[in-house]
């Protein structure tokens, strides 16, 4: 079993800086909103973003399944009163040249085993959808 753990700090105002994995990020904490430093819940949706291009990562190595880059965009609807996260809706796009059967293979493992996905998944709806990049990229495959 794994443990994880973060330190956070905030100062009058309501910036705030997280310790994490050996580095530190700024947030806002604020009342109200920041125009530059991320919120709660775009943190929440950072998250989710991050494990989705881990788990890009780690099937890409175990399923042999190269690409070039992957791009994600995350959306989150909130509901006001009370507030919370009804509904989170993704694009993944990556840039390779496997077949679309194995696209979708590679898009259910990514979900499926993924620590952040699973644990919204209990609380919100999450949609999603993979498609390929356009591949006029030079950039060299990183995988075999």
């Amino acid at each position: 079993m794994l443990e994880y753990t973060i330190n956070a700090k905030s100062i009058i105002g309501g910036k705030a800086q997280c310790f994490a994995g050996g580095s530190d990020f700024e947030f806002d904490a604020s009342s109200g909103r920041d125009d530059i430093l991320p919120n709660p819940a775009e943190l929440l949706l950072s998250a989710l973003a991050a494990c989705i291009l881990k788990n890009v990562e780690r099937y890409s190595e175990k399923l042999r399944f190269p690409y070039r880059e992957a791009k994600i965009e995350v959306k989150g609807i909130r509901n006001d009163n009370p507030p919370f996260m009804k509904e989170i809706v993704y694009s993944l796009e990556i840039d390779t040249e496997i077949e679309d059967r194995k696209l979708e293979m590679w898009h259910k493992n990514i979900i499926k085993f993924g620590t952040i996905t699973n644990t919204l998944l209990k609380a919100v709806e999450i949609k999603g959808k993979i498609s390929k990049m356009n591949i006029n990229n030079n950039n060299k495959m990183k995988n075999n």
